[in-house]
């Protein structure tokens, strides 16, 4: 293989595969390493861990076709130190061979035949999406997402139609962000592991395409955006009907200024560490207020109070970090906080994102 490329190209590429690759967690040894491949006069750059996959797609000066992979980390490390402007990229017994200015070095690979295969899906009944519809919809959901793996469903993010619409879902089944995406004609039902799309996002940030293309065979999905590629498996299961957890009414309801909201209850996490973040929201109609308190029995304890507009009065226990996160994804300047007292969900919106809602289950008193 022999060919000449860009730093500045060859960098970018790298920089969205490798983190793929630079993982402790790899089954095999080859899987530390990114494959190098000429395909129709470009160079392709691509990374697995056998549940993701990404490839990116280089424009090259080919002189010789051919394939190798080369250690990840030190691969993509190496070309980012380089300057920007032509590298001269050549192969020879799985020694890649590497030139450009005053720079030259040799980095030892491994045959390609030993690399996974990248997954191929057909393209046929896809979707497109706007690349930032897509970012800032996953953004406002994805860190609802599970971390526990023994409950691998709530681990992805669910993708469907309802009525004509795309919705994002995701829960950890103590909180749940729901975002209306776009309007959408076709049938979808697929969960995606969060880590793929957290991948996605860093490559759509990077892309100055304005679309996504989706494709999905019932097993894996793949999402393609201008040159790169990132190919998923599906998490297996029928996801829970979330909609059920949502109330038809609320005896309680406040408008928030967000900003005012988020750093009342920011003051009051600092006190409710040692009780796992428990904060009590009281609502107290007659004066028009709202009341967030904490306790630390080792420390004291806080309380700030909130003019506002309130309908009906009560409390409920919340987790202080479910509240802040879900601040932290509204953009819009007012939240409308919604509750049934200390045993239903309690449901966040604002007048400034219909499309956007957030779930937050009370704690046990």
């Amino acid at each position: 293989m022999k060919l000449q490329l860009t730093q500045e190209n060859l960098n970018k590429a790298l920089t969205n595969v490798a983190r793929v690759a630079i993982s402790s967690r790899n089954p095999l040894p080859i899987l530390n390493n990114i494959l190098l491949k000429t395909v129709d006069n470009r160079l392709t750059v691509s990374a697995t861990n056998l549940e993701i996959a990404i490839t990116e797609h280089v424009g090259a000066k080919v002189s010789v076709e051919g394939s190798v992979t080369v250690p990840a980390r030190l691969f993509q490390e190496y070309i980012a130190s380089l300057p920007a402007g032509n590298i001269d990229l050549s192969v020879k017994d799985n020694k890649v061979y590497i030139s450009t200015g005053s720079y030259k070095s040799t980095i030892n690979g491994m045959a390609a035949d030993e690399f996974p295969v990248i997954p191929n899906l057909e393209r046929t009944g896809g979707w497109t999406i706007g690349t930032k519809e897509l970012k800032r919809g996953l953004s406002q959901v994805i860190f609802a997402a599970a971390n526990d793996e023994t409950r691998p469903l709530l681990t992805g993010v669910y993708l469907h139609t309802h009525e004509g619409y795309l919705y994002a879902v995701a829960t950890d089944s103590y909180r749940l962000a729901e975002k209306r995406l776009v309007a959408l004609k076709k049938e979808v039902s697929l969960v995606v592991p969060s880590t793929a799309l957290q991948d996605l996002m860093r490559i759509i940030g990077d892309s100055p395409n304005d679309e996504v293309k989706i494709y999905e065979d019932g097993q894996q999905v793949l999402f393609s955006v201008g040159e790169s590629e990132l190919i998923s498996r599906l998490v297996d299961g029928n996801y829970p009907d979330y909609r059920k957890l949502i109330p038809a009414s609320f005896t309680i309801t406040a408008d928030f200024d967000r900003t005012e909201l988020a750093n009342v209850t920011k003051v009051a996490s600092l006190f409710a560490r040692e009780s796992a973040g428990s904060i009590i929201v009281s609502f107290n109609e007659a004066n028009k207020k709202v009341s967030i308190s904490s306790v630390a029995s080792q420390l004291g304890e806080n309380s700030s109070t909130i003019d506002t507009k309130v309908i009906g009065s009560g409390e409920v226990s919340l987790n202080s970090r479910y509240l802040i996160d879900a601040l932290g994804a509204f953009h819009g300047d007012i939240t409308t906080f919604m509750c049934n007292g200390r045993v239903e969900a309690c449901i966040l919106r604002s007048p400034d994102e219909e499309d956007y809602l957030h779930v937050i289950m009370p704690l046990k008193s």
